[in-house]
């Protein structure tokens, strides 16, 4: 793994949602130049404390960006070539890393390569690009008739992904979130990444994994790291039912994990519901706490540094709440979330005086139901940092930090010789 990624914190940006493009791609639309509204951000993103811009799909699709049609080609709703070479550009000036959203499981129908493949036939040189059932339709993503599986074995398949990869890191981003990894067989990668890499030998992979073996599918593919969704439903779902012992148990599969990779670590992104629709109001910076504090490499979802709100639902158009169109610029933003907004400010702080926390050990103390203590060591080191937190309603003795003080904590400032009800401390030294 690159060894900027160890200091990497991430801004997720939706471009299609957050630039307010239309719902589909009209074949006579034009072009708009809506990236170029992004660059008004960069600042934004360092100001809270971020260092990487990861962007969602920017090239031309059908619709919501994961059914491409052109991997070579910027979506016209979002602009052109020159408007994504200006924001490498302003990112690069600032010290921020772009990464890119590869869609590379599969395209929408309207590929030429899939049109092609539909004249010509399965067995044409075009339809040994994709993958065909016994009788003869193409295979859809998860039942997705829209979005046609591509045939990872065909090698041609591999050259075109390798070039589309070294295509757009040679313009200036930083790497790779690859859409679907869990789908797409781990030897495509590894015969992929390999000639990436000899050009680009910092460029970061993260493959999208919400089930199996994380640890074992990075081995077997060569990718750097894995999104952490084990941990994401942890972090939500301990802290609104009160149930500290299921996050006990998934950080001990957590440190088990970091022995072979640093995970991509997340309380939102845009497929998902809000963490601010998930977690009540005085249960929602606990999850910030964890967020920043434990090991792994941590993202933020647009919205979600402000506490913006919003459901994903299970119908046509269920993903369009948590994937809003954003203001101009940051000035058009009202004050309301600058608190929380601030609560990072705060929290990326102390990881930025403690980077080792990417790597930390964990183990976890005084455990009960509402309550526990986390204590996070340096690798070899002497750092140590403590998480105490209290979602109960009556207070619970402060931990035992050996001249640890409080750096960060849920009002601002120290408990004394307890945690508050509905109250967490980070204790640093």
């Amino acid at each position: 793994m690159a060894s900027w990624t160890e200091h990497a914190i991430w801004w997720h940006v939706y471009p299609l949602g957050f630039l307010g493009a239309e719902q589909t791609t009209e074949a006579d639309g034009g072009t708009r130049h809506r990236l170029p509204a992004l660059v008004g951000w960069l600042d934004y993103l360092v100001q809270f404390g971020a260092n990487g811009l990861a962007l969602g799909p920017v090239f031309a699709s059908e619709t919501h960006g994961y059914d491409t049609t052109d991997h070579l080609r910027i979506d016209p709703r979002l602009g052109n070539d020159d408007d994504m070479d200006g924001l490498l550009a302003a990112a690069r000036e600032r010290g921020v890393r772009v990464l890119l959203d590869g869609v590379f499981n599969h395209v929408g129908r309207s590929h030429p390569r899939f049109r092609a493949a539909l004249e010509h036939g399965p067995d044409s040189p075009e339809g040994r690009w994709f993958r065909w059932t016994d009788r003869g339709e193409p295979v859809g993503f998860e039942g997705h008739g829209a979005l046609v599986t591509l045939n990872h074995d065909n090698p041609e398949v591999a050259d075109h992904v390798a070039d589309v990869m070294m295509h757009w890191l040679d313009r200036g981003a930083a790497g790779w979130r690859l859409d679907a990894a869990y789908a797409v067989p781990p030897e495509f990668w590894r015969r992929v990444l390999p000639r990436v890499r000899e050009r680009h030998p910092d460029a970061w992979f993260l493959g999208e994994m919400i089930h199996g073996d994380y640890a074992h599918y990075v081995e077997r593919s060569g990718l750097d790291s894995v999104t952490q969704y084990e941990l994401w439903k942890s972090v939500w779902s301990s802290l609104r039912d009160r149930n500290l012992f299921e996050l006990e148990w998934t950080l001990r599969r957590h440190s088990e994990l970091l022995s072979r990779l640093v995970p991509y670590t997340f309380v939102g992104n845009h497929d998902v519901t809000r963490i601010a629709s998930t977690l009540p109001a005085d249960t929602l910076p606990a999850a910030l706490a964890l967020l920043f504090v434990l090991p792994g490499i941590p993202s933020v979802y647009y919205g979600d540094e402000r506490g913006l709100r919003g459901v994903k639902e299970d119908r046509a158009g269920g993903d369009d709440a948590v994937r809003p169109a954003y203001p101009a610029a940051p000035t058009d933003l009202s004050a309301e979330g600058e608190g929380l907004l601030d609560l990072h400010r705060r929290l990326i702080g102390l990881r930025r005086r403690h980077p080792w926390l990417t790597r930390a050990e964990v183990r976890v103390e005084d455990l009960a139901n509402e309550s526990s203590t986390i204590v996070l060591t340096e690798r070899g080191g002497a750092g140590r940092v403590v998480l105490a937190l209290n979602l109960g309603g009556t207070p619970v003795p402060a931990p035992r930090v050996g001249g640890l003080t409080v750096d960060v904590s849920s009002t601002g400032g120290d408990f004394g010789s307890t945690v508050p009800p509905r109250g967490w401390a980070v204790y640093a030294g």
